[in-house]
């Protein structure tokens, strides 16, 4: 069998979700708003560039720049910003663009146990291959110091992982977590415990004598509990996934 890097991505949340704020307040209260453009122009362009010019078009006595939330500009052309709903509809007429759509809040959910889905302990592993695949969480970011993230008898990174540690404040990779970055905040670590709870339900190494202060003893595993992670935080310490956030992420190099 070929070994590969694997990515897999782990999205703890689902896309039914409330809006950041009623569209139907008033026109002078600005909301975050997504203006999706379709895909790049294969002829050379500067979206950043191009997403300011935009801006400045519907703002007459402020400064567009300080509205600019994100320049999208790996995967699809288009940018999140702070618009009333008259400079919305303004910019939905601008050429070019596809659709203004609010920016939601994504609001987490739990998974269940790999028990409950029928994998259990004594299924067969090939550690060597295991160790080989990294599963990149989209959350609350990850506790770097938790026994089910502990490096201890992994080997080296692999190789064709291109991805980076930049995991902010008070934050260190291992050779368990092999990337974090932060979209919010200034630190990829958890301070909600969600992120770290569905990282270590995706790749969470064997931890013995675990339980909830006493109860529902066993051992804690995640579903491939050999596999890397690289944790990337994208929702806040109230469970709330600002979707402007999330596409700032997309692509990424791995």
């Amino acid at each position: 069998m070929v070994r590969h890097l694997s990515l897999v991505f782990c999205v703890s949340f689902i896309l039914a979700c409330t809006f950041l704020s009623k569209c139907d307040a008033g026109d002078d209260n600005p909301k975050l708003h997504i203006v999706y453009m379709g895909s790049l122009p294969k002829t050379p362009y500067s979206p950043s560039s191009h997403h300011l010019s935009m801006m400045q078009q519907v703002f007459v006595e402020n400064d567009s720049t300080n509205f600019l939330i994100h320049s999208y500009k790996r995967s699809f052309n288009g940018f999140a910003a702070m618009l009333t709903n008259h400079q919305k509809e303004k910019i939905s007429q601008m050429e070019g663009v596809v659709s203004v759509f609010p920016s939601k809040n994504l609001q987490l959910h739990t998974t269940r146990s790999w028990d409950f889905l029928g994998l259990s302990k004594s299924v067969k592993r090939n550690r060597a291959i295991e160790s080989d695949v990294v599963i990149g969480v989209l959350d609350t970011g990850v506790w770097p110091e938790s026994d089910s993230f502990k490096d201890e008898g992994f080997g080296p990174v692999p190789k064709n992982w291109k991805g980076s540690c930049v995991g902010g404040k008070n934050f260190t990779c291992n050779n368990k977590i092999i990337g974090a970055r932060y979209y919010i905040e200034d630190t990829a670590r958890d301070l909600n415990g969600h992120g770290s709870h569905t990282a270590s339900t995706a790749a969470g190494n064997y931890v013995h004598r675990a339980s909830l202060f006493g109860l529902a003893k066993g051992t804690a595993r995640g579903g491939v509990p050999f596999a890397r992670i690289a944790a990337y935080k994208v929702c806040g310490g109230l469970g709330l996934c600002d979707s402007s956030a999330i596409l700032k992420f997309l692509p990424r190099k791995f």
